[in-house]
């Protein structure tokens, strides 16, 4: 099975290891059905985990790779720092567009972001919000797998399942933490799982872009690397961290992130 799936072309690769990662956050949104909300000590220590993961995944599944490409250059450094530049301000150009709303926001009317949020209810801004968050994810899994076809020995086959394996753990806790909120404002059950489900529906949409980029274009693989990196770097910093910390479990949160750091860090050398 493992050498089937190796034998497949990268965009479907990364369109595979996409809707896998999707259904981890389907199946963390499920477990609305059990509890109707979520404890503030497993809510902020789920996204301490998940800002741990894709800290590590960013440097070792990403920025790291990216930097290698460019070993016996001038400036090896320069791709990864204009990639992970880049990645950042894309986010933040999502930011002002896309309407959403974080889920530790208090007052919805002072803290809406994005083009027309007015319109638009709280749920579907949390949505919104989560989804932008997947964004950077699903790219960085479609990067990963789509430069295996560059022939350097930095992008793998087992690297990239690492990143995807990174990636869908932590969207186990992301889909409750998303889900649990809207039962408890009152959604029914099915309704709060759709939500959290569909908010990972970006993910192997933008893999396969991904994916598709850098086999398409071969020479901006590293630049790719590194815009996904900053991209996740960008989400957790202006959104799992504050979110993380924002009630009094500041300590439970940090260490979750550590010990999301290390598993991924642990999965990133032991596969890549």
């Amino acid at each position: 099975m493992s050498e089937f799936f190796q034998n497949l072309p990268p965009y479907i690769q990364a369109l595979i290891a996409g809707l896998i990662t999707w259904l981890l956050t389907a199946l963390g949104a499920a477990s609305v059905f059990i509890f109707k909300r979520v404890n503030d000590k497993l809510l902020n220590s789920m996204q301490g985990f998940a800002a741990g993961i894709m800290i590590a995944a960013s440097f070792w599944s990403l920025l790291q790779p990216a930097i290698a490409y460019g070993e016996g250059t001038a400036f090896p450094w320069l791709p990864a720092a204009i990639g992970f530049l880049l990645g950042g301000l894309f986010i933040r150009a999502l930011d002002l567009v896309i309407p959403h709303i974080h889920p530790n926001t208090k007052d919805t009317k002072q803290f809406h972001e994005g083009v027309g949020t007015k319109k638009l209810n709280k749920n579907t801004l949390l949505v919104l919000a989560i989804t932008l968050h997947n964004i950077p994810e699903g790219l960085s899994i479609g990067v990963a797998f789509g430069g295996i076809v560059s022939g350097n020995g930095q992008a793998t086959f087992l690297g990239a399942v690492g990143l995807a394996i990174g990636i869908g753990i932590q969207n186990i806790p992301e889909g409750a933490a998303l889900s649990m909120p809207i039962r408890a404002a009152g959604a029914s059950r099915w309704k709060a799982f759709n939500y959290g489900q569909a908010s990972a529906i970006v993910e192997p949409i933008f893999a396969v872009v991904g994916a598709a980029a850098v086999i398409m274009i071969t020479p901006m693989l590293p630049y790719a690397l590194a815009f996904a990196a900053g991209a996740m770097i960008f989400v957790v910093v202006e959104e799992l961290i504050p979110d993380s910390q924002a009630s009094n479990n500041t300590d439970l949160a940090t260490l979750s992130l550590m010990l999301g750091f290390t598993i991924m860090m642990i999965l990133d050398v032991a596969l890549g």
